[in-house]
């Protein structure tokens, strides 16, 4: 079952199942083309951290994540040392993945080192020029690309960590660089 009728009557991808903020965010967010430096540094630590467990959880955290994590400023984040890891891994409120958090530190420090605008430019670069076709079921939605694993190589090139292809293409699919709504998804109308 790739669609699945809310008690809005909307039809959304089926993924959603009957989770208000799994549908709020499939309304609302998932698909929808994202720029700024910020917002998609966000969204690519939020998926890093989402490695190996389900995006609810990660949704679900997000309000902590955004709170101990300075609201995702790269600079700031980049200003963290051992204290602050010590003080994220202490805190239930988010993932406690030693790896993760310091990847994510790591990482925004290689932002501020980035021209403003160019992580934004750099992760659209890999967008498909050309929409793809919408996936009739998700059986037709890949994990993997070529453009998410060249995005990937190109990060981790550049020293980024938990940016793997995977990672990039559902980072892809979260900011809308593709739109994997399946057909007779409202979001498709």
């Amino acid at each position: 079952m790739s669609l699945q009728t809310g008690p809005d009557g909307r039809a959304r991808c089926a993924w959603t199942g009957m989770d208000a903020e799994y549908q709020r965010y499939h309304d609302e967010e998932w698909g929808t083309p994202l720029h700024g430096d910020r917002a998609l540094f966000e969204k690519m630590a939020l998926e890093g951290f989402q490695a190996g467990l389900s995006w609810i959880t990660i949704l679900r955290k997000r309000p902590r994540f955004r709170e101990v994590f300075a609201g995702f400023e790269p600079a700031e984040v980049a200003a963290f040392g051992d204290d602050d890891v010590a003080r994220l891994m202490a805190d239930a409120g988010i993932i406690r993945n030693r790896a993760k958090i310091e990847a994510t530190i790591g990482n925004a420090r290689l932002v501020v080192d980035m021209a403003d605008g160019e992580l934004d430019a750099l992760l659209w670069s890999f967008a498909p020029m050309a929409p793809h076709s919408r996936p009739v079921s998700f059986a037709e939605v890949p994990a993997v690309t070529p453009e998410s694993t060249a995005m990937s190589k190109e990060l981790r090139r550049r020293g980024f960590r938990f940016v793997g292809p995977t990672t990039m293409y559902a980072l892809m699919q979260s900011t809308g660089m593709v739109d994997d709504h399946v057909v007779g998804c409202w979001r498709t109308t």
